[in-house]
């Protein structure tokens, strides 16, 4: 046993960026909104933003927890370039994304919680949930984001209401509903690389009782970056084909029952992750000189392909007695394929010719799943009853099978595939739950939820190895997990005025075991272990989260204010150590971490025509588990952590967690100059920016991602009472060029963000 440690003390440094935000808003707001009296009680006032944190619609300003949500404009100006799910990272206080796989495998953190493992099973604590549905597996979290109502970003475990492992938080996305309106819109873009985009929307009153939305989006981007070793077998990189199209039928005969089906899909090919040997200079975090983004020098073969179709049926029906019962069934399936060159480079030492630097060996790796399906079905039954006691219970149903096959191939031979191996997961899980929400007082409400979950996973890993690696063989390891739990919350609201609001929050959160598999790349040296343990199993992880914050609405509703503080410890915190000498995949459970710090998310009109908005967090997450040692690079990268018992490995205790930033910050500004024509110019800008981040659980020199500052610029007009509009746009303004992950087996192998593009777009409406 181990005594406690004291609590590190919370200690904000703020970064000037969001300093001089806040103090120009500071000094802007008093003048601006003294100066105008707009006629129209409700010109400049910010519009009412419903959430469905808590599974029903309420104002956002009486939800007890910290909420974002990101809508209309913004959503548009982040899809401009082209990007994916990941150019939501830090627009939100506390959230990150990021991804090894491209476009189709983002990893989500929330509040410095999540998982680097890559594998195709792997488990993440930020769950996804599109149109009411959880989206489980990694790779169906990379759904296109187009016509879209709203992105909700839910902070702090959601277990009670969100039943598949949300213990850090939930990102919720939520489409246009068809409705009795004919309208829809066109949006097209081009811009630098080739990168073009088509999306739209077409809204059809179908007769009676019946609507349908067709909602759909084409993105391109030509091979952008040349392959400088001829004979590497794919000479153009990083372009993309990625197409998706979404149905919804509404069938609504009358206020007590409406049905609403949805249809979607995607199909995605082109360049997976591009890993560059040697980017990062020796003893530094720096890219080597001369680094060229366009160019990269490879003998491995580049592709990637993705297709995935889903449908979900949501009924409801109004029973009486202020009664609504909810079904909610849903369907994903999916086949990805994905294959790169993991040693970044070309050759090896042991030859006539390799680089770029140091190559040790070749590696060329790739991994499929030709099968997955996921099942779900919940049913929800809220009530009203009255005497100010609101409440909601329900079932919930999960299962999910799916079948890895992971590669290996001898790049130095022509690309001939040496190993082989699979892995077989099914996953049942079940769950009650329930909630209610009692008005203690005009002033005071309290919220309380319970779920008792209960999951199994039945796994089996097959390898088959042969030369030049090894002989022969064949090995089959079976692993099954067992788990349930209780999850609870409570939560208080206690109203100061009609405008301001204070809340605590207590929760906690869950996440099923996990089984990985990865045997490409049996352990050695540090890792040696008997080839039944070469399937490592994670235990569950348990989180104890403590918030309390104010939401307010100020100046008349012409800004809203919401700033949370919290605390939170994870008891055995799953976490995958990748990487080491020989690019192993290991789980481990963390004894304990601790993460705490505060959260702000500002919206303000400033003038009738300038609207600004702030967000920023501080988090501070450390490890706490002075016996853990896990193995470091193995590619001679200077670590700084002490050493372990074993030769190669290292304590990581006091560490913070991986791709965990302690600082986010995000700004955007809207101004509009109306014309006499009734047209409108205007401008938007947004920045994001994350503070230096750890690429792996230990900590190195090299693989510290240096902090990340993008910006984009946004100038248009529009005409036709808003139909028509025309702009052109850059995302990464500045051109800040950095390392976000890293390969840490061979070489200094690093990747990269997106460099500075440059575009036109026009949107029209009918």
């Amino acid at each position: 046993m181990h005594p406690a440690p004291h609590a590190t003390p919370l200690t904000l440094r703020p970064h000037p960026l969001a300093a001089a935000a806040a103090l120009a808003l500071v000094a802007l707001a008093p003048a601006a909104w003294a100066q105008q009296q707009p006629a129209d009680p409700e010109a400049g006032k910010l519009q009412t933003i419903t959430v469905t944190a808590e599974r029903r619609t309420e104002n956002i300003l009486n939800v007890p927890q910290s909420v974002s949500a990101i809508r209309g404009e913004e959503l548009e100006v982040l899809n401009s370039g082209g990007l994916d799910v990941r150019q939501l990272a830090a627009r939100t206080p506390s959230l990150n994304i990021e991804s090894s796989y491209g476009r189709a495998f983002p990893r989500f953190y929330v509040r410095g919680l999540g998982n680097t493992d890559f594998d195709l099973n792997a488990s993440q604590p930020v769950s996804l949930v599109f149109d009411d549905v959880v989206q489980e597996n990694p790779v169906l979290k990379g759904f296109p984001l187009f016509d879209l109502a709203q992105v909700e970003v839910l902070r702090g475990p959601q277990g009670t209401l969100f039943g598949r492992n949300s213990p850090a938080g939930v990102v919720k996305f939520e489409s246009v509903k068809p409705s009795q309106k004919q309208d829809g819109y066109v949006s097209a873009s081009y811009g630098t690389y080739g990168t073009s985009s088509l999306a739209g929307a077409f809204n059809l009153p179908l007769g009676g009782d019946w609507a349908a939305r067709f909602a759909a989006q084409i993105q391109h981007r030509d091979d952008w970056v040349e392959n400088t070793y001829d004979a590497g077998p794919t000479q153009k990189l990083e372009g993309y084909d990625d197409s998706a199209a979404r149905i919804q039928v509404l069938y609504a005969p009358h206020a007590d029952f409406s049905a609403l089906a949805n249809i979607h899909g995607r199909e995605m090919k082109g360049s997976a992750r591009l890993f560059r040997a040697n980017i990062i200079k020796p003893g530094t975090n720096d890219l080597v000189d001369g680094f060229d983004p366009e160019k990269i020098s490879t003998d491995g073969k580049n592709e990637q392909e993705l297709s995935s179709q889903g449908a979900n049926l949501r009924l409801r029906w109004g029973l009486g007695g202020n009664m609504t019962l909810h079904s909610i069934t849903g369907h994903e399936t999916l086949d990805a394929y994905s294959r790169g060159d993991i040693d970044g480079g070309y050759g090896a030492v042991f030859l006539p010719d390799s680089g770029p630097g140091t190559i040790p060996f070749a590696a060329e790796s790739a991994d499929g799943m030709p099968e997955h399906r996921q099942w779900t079905q919940e049913f929800r039954l809220e009530g009203d009853a009255g005497n100010g006691v609101k409440w909601l219970g329900g079932l919930y149903y999960f299962k999910e099978h799916l079948f890895i096959e992971s590669f290996n191939y001898d790049s130095l031979g022509g690309g001939v595939q040496n190993g082989y191996a699979t892995q077989k997961q099914d996953n049942t899980a079940w769950a009650a739950f329930g909630s209610i929400n009692y008005r203690v007082s005009d002033a005071f409400e309290l919220r309380g939820g319970l779920r008792y979950t209960r999951d199994s996973k039945d796994f089996v890993a097959n390898r088959v190895e042969a030369p030049p690696f090894s002989a022969p063989e064949l090995l089959q390891i079976p692993k099954e997990t067992r788990a349930s739990n209780t999850s609870w919350d409570l939560s208080g609201t206690y109203s100061i005025d009609k405008d301001t609001k204070v809340y605590a929050r207590v929760a906690t959160g869950f996440r099923a075991p996990s089984i990985q598999g990865r045997l490409l790349f049996p352990p050695s040296g540090p890792d040696v272990v008997p080839a039944r343990d070469w399937v490592t199993v994670a235990d569950a992880e348990k989180v104890l989260s403590y918030e309390a914050g104010v939401k307010a609405e100020l100046f008349d509703r012409r800004a809203r204010l919401s700033a949370s503080v919290f605390r939170y410890t994870v008891k055995d915190q799953q976490v995958t150590a990748v990487g080491g000498t020989q690019n192993f995949n290991r789980l481990v459970n963390v004894e304990r971490t601790i993460g705490q710090g505060v959260e702000l998310d500002l919206r303000a009109m400033v003038t009738d025509n300038l609207m600004v908005t702030l967000g920023a967090s501080y988090n501070d997450t450390k490890i706490d588990d002075p016996d853990l040692a896990i193995a470091k690079c193995g590619n001679g990268c200077t670590a700084t952590d002490p050493a372990g018992p074993a030769a190669g490995t290292v304590l990581i205790d006091g560490n913070p967690l991986p791709q965990a930033p302690k600082t986010v910050l995000n700004f955007t500004a809207r101004y509009g100059l109306p014309t006499e024509s009734g047209g409108e110019w205007f401008v938007f800008t947004d920045w994001a920016y994350r503070s230096k981040i750890n690429f792996f659980l230990y900590e190195s020199k090299e693989y510290t991602g240096k902090p990340l500052l993008e910006g984009g610029l946004r100038l248009g007009y529009s005409w036709g009472n808003g139909k028509y509009e025309a702009a052109v746009f850059g995302r990464n303004i500045t051109n800040e060029v950095v390392a976000v992950g890293g390969i840490d087996f061979n070489n200094l192998t690093g990747f990269i963000n997106d460099p500075r593009t440059f575009g036109a777009s026009f949107r029209m409406s009918f």
